[in-house]
């Protein structure tokens, strides 16, 4: 079983940023959390401190402890250990620390690494620092020292990987471990999450009801891990993973928490044990600068993506990414204009009530059944029936959502909900009015049912149609209650 891919990471260093003031009063915190020095960081000359968060599957604790078998079994991560950094996110800070963005890259990205080239992003940290690793055992450097030095050098790279990536010059390092997540997450009381339908995925250990609830420790771990079984796989456990770090940071802000010793008194702890800072930073004296720091102000987005279903020249899964476009978009985030841009997970998006768009249904694939499928799977997200039939209208050469405004977040809502696909223009539909027309390479929701014709093959959509993924509903930590996803 693959170890999980931790959503607290970014979370962790957000709830240092905005209770550092009451946290001044705890005087262990400066001398005992875990630092990393020879980074290369930068001061925020381009306009932004940037702060990159990397969540990381190691089974010790920041200080390099071991963790006790309780504590590893509470982490349902199997025994499998590797130095990937499935979790990697960015967190950009206006110098007038207005605002704070924390920016999901997607661990597949396939991105130029130093001294490896193209590569996954999340291998960045590893494979370069197994590389090192062995150099410098075969030149008789002890153990200890060779996986010291040989994890800065993975640190640098994927710095130096994220940085090509964005345009943006790192100017603070966070790392957190398993075992950060489960402390942090009790360490509030639970976490305040709502999904949109069951979920029972053995895989990942989630087996949740439709609806609001609170998770503790290892159920919010399994919550941020799953991926299979839905709709947009990686980019679905991304929404899931902002939804519960908004969750999260509206629970450290909460009276409850803040007016509780006790409370900060355990968040101080985990912090201590789970999380590494770059040595150059402190964190207290930064948090001072974002003290009027509201919940609305903490957005979560992601980057930029081509297509997630990309496919190396010799077979391997890639998410597809254009740099420029990247660099173009973390670049707007502090003029405003990558509200303007059709970002893939931007937070633009206002969040819909399933129940006020109805959607029609049109068979164009030859499938006995899918459109029926699709139907129910709709339904079952709250979206009202519409007509279910086959299509009439002019044929179409892919499954796309028709609506008279393809602008409309109805139209990109039933699009994402659908795995992703392209939007077009149909002025004979009235306002709240969605068509779904199906053709043979839909293989989204719905489509498990469906009986394929012996001599028919259904693909994979190819969700890069239109040049990029479409938007998510909008997340940050200043709404109320948690927002409902797949």
């Amino acid at each position: 079983m693959r170890a999980p891919r931790i959503a607290i990471a970014a979370a962790s260093v957000l709830i240092l940023l905005v209770t550092g003031l009451a946290w001044q009063s705890v005087d262990s915190l400066r001398s005992n959390i875990a630092t990393a020095g020879g980074l290369g960081l930068g001061n925020g000359a381009d306009g932004a401190v940037d702060i990159l968060i990397v969540g990381t599957d190691s089974r010790t604790d920041a200080h390099g402890n071991a963790l006790t078998q309780a504590e590893l079994d509470s982490l349902r991560a199997g025994d499998e250990v590797a130095s990937n950094t499935d979790t990697i996110i960015l967190i950009r800070v206006p110098n007038d620390g207005s605002s704070a963005t924390a920016i999901s890259i997607p661990r597949d990205s396939y991105v130029e690494v130093p001294a490896i080239g193209m590569s996954k992003i999340n291998a960045a940290y590893g494979a370069t620092k197994e590389t090192r690793r062995l150099e410098l055992v075969q030149q008789g450097v002890t153990d200890a020292e060779a996986d010291s030095t040989s994890t800065e050098a993975g640190r640098e790279a994927l710095i130096e990987s994220v940085a090509d990536l964005t345009g943006i010059t790192v100017d603070h390092y966070a790392e957190v471990g398993l075992f950060g997540f489960v402390l942090l997450t009790d360490a509030v009381g639970g976490v305040d999450v709502c999904l949109n339908a069951p979920v029972d995925e053995p895989l990942s250990g989630a087996n949740f009801p439709a609806g609001e609830q609170t998770l503790s420790g290892s159920n919010a771990l399994s919550f941020v891990r799953q991926r299979h079984d839905l709709p947009r796989g990686d980019l679905d456990r991304i929404v899931r993973q902002q939804v519960f770090m908004a969750s999260l940071v509206r629970s450290v802000l909460s009276a409850q928490t803040l007016s509780n010793p006790g409370k900060l008194n355990q968040l101080s702890a985990a912090v201590q044990r789970s999380v590494v800072l770059d040595d150059d930073w402190d964190i207290l004296q930064f948090a001072t600068r974002l003290q009027d720091l509201a919940g609305g102000q903490v957005k979560f987005e992601t980057i930029p993506v081509v297509d997630i279903n990309g496919v190396t020249d010799y077979g391997e899964s890639i998410v597809e990414v254009d740099p420029l476009s990247v660099r173009t978009y973390v670049e707007g985030l502090l003029d405003g204009t990558a509200d303007e841009q059709d970002s893939p997970e931007s937070t633009d998006a206002r969040e819909i009530d399933p129940s006020s768009v109805t959607v029609d249904v049109a068979n164009d694939s030859g499938i006995d059944g899918l459109a029926s499928g699709v139907a129910t799977s709709l339904g079952a997200l709250g979206y009202t029936d519409g007509t279910v039939g086959n299509y009439e209208g002019t044929s179409v050469t892919r499954s796309t959502v028709q609506a008279g405004d393809p602008d409309s977040d109805a139209a990109r809502s039933v699009a994402a909900a659908l795995g992703g696909l392209e939007v077009s223009s149909d002025d004979t539909l009235s306002e709240g009015t969605i068509r779904v027309v199906l053709t043979a390479d839909y293989s989204g929701p719905g489509a498990d049912g469906a009986v394929v014709p012996a001599d028919d093959v259904t693909g994979t959509p190819d969700l890069a149609a239109s040049g990029s993924e479409p938007s998510a509903p909008a997340i940050d930590a200043g709404s109320v209650g948690p927002a409902c996803v797949n």
